[in-house]
């Protein structure tokens, strides 16, 4: 073996932590960008706030539509290409984005937008657990959730300043380059998920020839697994608990983000729209308490880690109610803490308890779960914004929270009865 093909165990983890925090900013900063320019797609094309939420939800819809195909696709043909596809094809759509001449039209590329982001989420954490091991899953998915949480920073900050001097087609132009970017540095830098990470001290390869693959199977012996491997995913109460929380939980914050430019610029607060996306500066405490899910985890457990994300997201909400910018501004970073930790536990936790056949059927119907809710779930809070206003928009969104607290909560117990029997 040659010794410039040997990388070191620590160097080649290092440049996977890259790659798929690079593919979670490009990925997160497209899916969400027309977020911060709803308000001038709804004057563009009079529409209301749940109609111009479409712009966003189609999107998180198609992905979660498409994801678990792609995850099982993904099973046949490995995790690195399904991943580099996803990031390179949601650049493409992403830059054809500003050219749309017609609501339905951008509606359309939104839908193709999403069924081409859906690669990155559904696979990305069955990589991590394959090319890094199931004991450093905890700080690996903490580190790409943390890249999404600063994608989707970016991406709005971008199209909300951008919005004010360029109009929105300028401002998605601007965030679909920004993507462009990040894309070609996961492209360059991720290694296939088929060779394993070693201690330490050891050495990791990217060379093919010595990366032990497992013999070839025929399409119908594949297909088998895959299916298998898809009921094994939904067997496991513990991980119906996460795909619950991860749909519960993103509905609340997304409904809560697309109606945040309606409040924010609207009577009494009445903020530009550039001074309104700085209320997006709140994903930066995401990547602070993402990554440090692992820690919560190991000093409290996986339960009361996920609760406390999720009463730290009700207590945000609360904050939210009063007609005052600073009470406001708080509330949105609190929420936005509290969801990103949530997130990284339910996250981690399932690719954890996923039998060892089902990593990224599990990976996907977790992912499923999250852009099901994040679509409906948004649209759902958009269109009680435009009908009752936001605090009925909060009541909806914390009972949400509890009752995902409460599934956690009795799957838990169940599992511990069911072990003491």
């Amino acid at each position: 073996m040659r010794a410039d093909l040997l990388v070191p165990a620590r160097t080649a983890t290092r440049r996977v932590k890259i790659a798929v925090a690079a593919g979670g900013i490009s990925t997160f900063a497209l899916l969400y960008a027309p977020q911060p320019v709803l308000p001038q797609l709804a004057a563009q094309y009079q529409l209301d706030p749940g109609s111009a939420s479409l712009a966003v939800s189609v999107a998180t819809g198609a992905l979660a539509i498409t994801v678990l195909p792609i995850a099982a696709l993904s099973e046949v043909v490995g995790r690195r290409p399904v991943i580099t596809a996803s990031v390179t094809a949601s650049v493409v759509f992403g830059l054809l984005l500003p050219l749309a001449p017609s609501y339905p039209v951008l509606l359309l590329l939104r839908a193709l937008e999403g069924v081409a982001i859906a690669g990155f989420p559904g696979v990305a954490a069955a990589y991590l657990v394959e090319r890094l091991g199931r004991t450093g899953v905890a700080a690996a998915v903490g580190a790409m959730i943390a890249g999404n949480s600063i994608g989707g920073m970016l991406g709005r900050l971008v199209a909300g300043f951008g919005a004010e001097a360029l109009g929105w087609r300028g401002a998605l132009a601007m965030v679909a380059a920004l993507a462009l970017l990040c894309s070609l540095l996961t492209v360059m830098t991720l290694p296939p998920s088929s060779g394993p990470v070693l201690e330490e001290g050891g050495f990791a390869t990217d060379d093919p020839k010595q990366i032990h693959l497992p013999p070839k199977r025929a399409w119908g012996e594949q297909l088998r697994s895959v299916l298998q491997g898809m009921v094994a995913a939904v067997r496991k109460p513990v991980l119906l608990a996460q795909y619950a929380v991860a749909m519960l939980a993103i509905g609340a914050f997304v409904s809560i983000y697309n109606a945040a430019g309606f409040r924010l610029t609207g009577k009494p607060l009445d903020l530009s729209p550039a001074i309104a996306s700085l209320v997006f500066l709140a994903y930066a405490i995401g990547s602070v308490s993402s990554a440090a899910a692992g820690r919560l985890v190991a000093r409290f457990g996986r339960l009361r880690s996920v609760a406390a994300g999720l009463a730290v997201m009700a207590v945000g909400l609360a904050l939210t109610v009063p007609d005052a910018l600073p009470a406001v501004v708080l509330g949105f970073v609190v929420l936005t803490g509290g969801f990103f930790a949530a997130h990284a536990v339910a996250n981690g936790w399932t690719a954890a308890e996923a039998p060892a056949g089902a990593r990224g059927q599990a990976a996907g119907i977790y992912t499923l779960s999250f852009y099901l809710g994040s679509s409906v779930g948004g649209t759902a809070g958009s269109v009680i914004y435009s009908h009752a206003g936001w605090f009925w928009l909060v009541v909806a969104t914390v009972s949400w929270l509890v009752l995902a607290i409460v599934v956690e909560t009795i799957t838990v117990a169940s599992r511990k009865t069911a072990s003491a029997a």
